[in-house]
């Protein structure tokens, strides 16, 4: 099931050491340009999100919105955030294939 092998992904990420969690780690990943994708939760809150992209406005980072929510990701990565960032290329290019496969279904 994508759900699971999106979640998966995120998890082995984390074991693997390549991602950012939380506002200011994304934020920082993707300033310092070792960010290939930033990752949203679907219950992100609307200032939260407009505080990310002006943070993010000279940098040529994508965001997606995922349609998982902060227990979804708690559950995936083991901490509650709504920001995750993808700090290594392979990861990245895995997260947007199954994220489209995701959006596929619905």
């Amino acid at each position: 099931m994508p759900n699971d092998r999106f979640l998966s992904l995120l998890g082995l990420a984390r074991r693997a050491g390549k991602i950012s969690l939380g506002f200011d780690s994304s934020v920082g990943s993707a300033i310092k340009k070792e960010s290939a994708l930033i990752l949203t939760t679907k219950d992100i809150s609307p200032k939260s999100m407009k505080e990310l992209r002006y943070a993010l406005t000279q940098c040529q980072v994508d965001i997606f919105e995922i349609p998982y929510d902060i227990d979804d990701m708690r559950s995936a990565v083991g901490k509650a955030v709504r920001i995750v960032s993808v700090n290594d290329g392979g990861f990245a290019a895995q997260a947007r294939q199954l994220l489209n496969a995701v959006k596929g279904e619905e």
